[in-house]
């Protein structure tokens, strides 16, 4: 029954397919064929990059990661961030196993959480797409606003990240 509680999102979400298959049957099979496309590219995408990942695990050495994107980094650390989030490829999922393989090297919490805003906005396809559709001025503000929202929000998470630290450290001395 306990593992069962861990699947319980899943088992609304097949409760609430259900609920269309009833009421419109070509809606659900879209719905399935649509799910399935989804499993199938993320089965495709996740493990390169989990190579990826350990590829970069063994290259990268902490000492160089902490320098470019440790709490001392200063504007290294935002330049380098953004440069790796501009280059990057593919989507905002597979970041996911990228920042927890920098915030395991050392990276800051604050450049994490700017990567992966940044990975979400001004990667070069999204850049191009944007530019051609919406113009430069708009391009520009959403870029511009975009990453000093996730600058500002990364400090926060930072110091957030900071006081679990500190009351984690403070109950496991206490015990």
């Amino acid at each position: 029954m306990i593992k069962l509680k861990r699947y319980y999102f899943f088992f609304i979400l097949l409760l609430a397919l259900l609920f269309i298959a009833f009421m419109n049957q070509a809606l659900a099979i879209k719905t399935v064929q649509l799910t399935g496309k989804s499993i199938l590219d993320m089965l495709f995408l996740l493990p390169p990059i989990f190579i990826l990942v350990g590829l970069l695990d063994q290259w990268v050495k902490k000492e160089t990661l902490i320098r470019y994107m440790g709490e001392k980094s200063g504007i290294y650390g935002v330049f380098f961030t953004l440069l790796l989030a501009t280059i990057a490829a593919g989507p905002l999922y597979i970041a996911f196993p990228i920042a927890v393989l920098l915030l395991k090297k050392g990276a800051s919490v604050r450049y994490i959480v700017f990567f992966l805003g940044a990975w979400s906005t001004v990667k070069l396809p999204v850049l191009v797409y944007e530019f051609t559709s919406f113009g430069l001025k708009f391009t520009l503000i959403h870029i511009c606003f975009g990453l000093v929202f996730y600058y500002f929000t990364g400090i926060l998470f930072e110091k957030f990240y900071s006081q679990l630290k500190l009351i984690k450290v403070d109950t496991t001395m206490k015990v």
